[in-house]
């Protein structure tokens, strides 16, 4: 492997994930964002490539995608189901056949009890697209995807993490971003872990009605 494209890349852990693989791998890296600009401390870096771009547009995905083996998309909003669907449809296209796609608690609707009912409600615009995009996932058998679900988001700087799968209930509140970042590492750095799954990440132990700031 030699070349993955990471979409949405000014997202808090894409920066993350590209810091790590600077340092941990040989990769080259394709980094794609609505505007270029705002990694401009990278584009000097003989590994980065900076592609500014729509990903709801399958013709720039399309061409972001040649000679690419992993696609990482950290793309989210109300939208996301279009992009998601764009993303699929580039991909046939191209051939690359690996997709490692980041979505939220409740995608699957499996956050039960009073915390679910909070987090349906404080996401409730956002959800209709997490969930018509686990469709699309389920669609697409011929894209190897890796669905992550992660827990409210944190700043902290731990990684400290527990997995849950698609027919288990979702664990704890919140999680890291450093964590989830950690996720997506190990998966570029092994391709087939996690293969065709979706997983939910959480930190330990910190079960309850709402993340603990909120």
């Amino acid at each position: 492997m030699e070349k993955i494209l990471i979409l949405g890349a000014y997202g808090k852990t894409a920066q993350i994930v590209t810091e790590r693989l600077l340092v941990e791998t040989s990769l080259k890296l394709k980094l794609f964002l609505r505007n270029a600009n705002r990694l401009a401390d990278l584009e000097d870096n003989p590994r980065i490539e900076l592609i500014e771009g729509d990903a709801t547009d399958v013709l720039q995905l399309e061409a972001a995608m040649q000679d690419v083996e992993i696609v990482y998309s950290n793309v989210g909003g109300v939208d996301l189901a279009q992009t998601t669907q764009a993303i699929f449809t580039a991909m046939e296209t191209t051939g690359v056949k690996r997709l490692i796609f980041y979505s939220a608690l409740g995608a699957r609707h499996e956050v039960k009890g009073k915390f679910g009912e909070w987090n349906e409600k404080v996401i409730s615009s956002y959800l209709p697209g997490f969930r018509k995009s686990a469709a699309l996932i389920d669609k697409h058998q011929g894209i190897d995807t890796t669905e992550l679900r992660p827990a409210w988001l944190t700043d902290q700087d731990e990684v400290n993490y527990e997995i849950t799968k698609k027919d288990e209930n979702f664990k704890g509140t919140e999680v890291s971003r450093k964590s989830v970042a950690d996720v997506v590492v190990k998966i570029i750095k092994e391709p087939t872990r996690y293969a065709h799954e979706s997983i939910g990440i959480n930190k330990p132990d910190t079960a309850g009605d709402r993340p603990a700031w909120m």
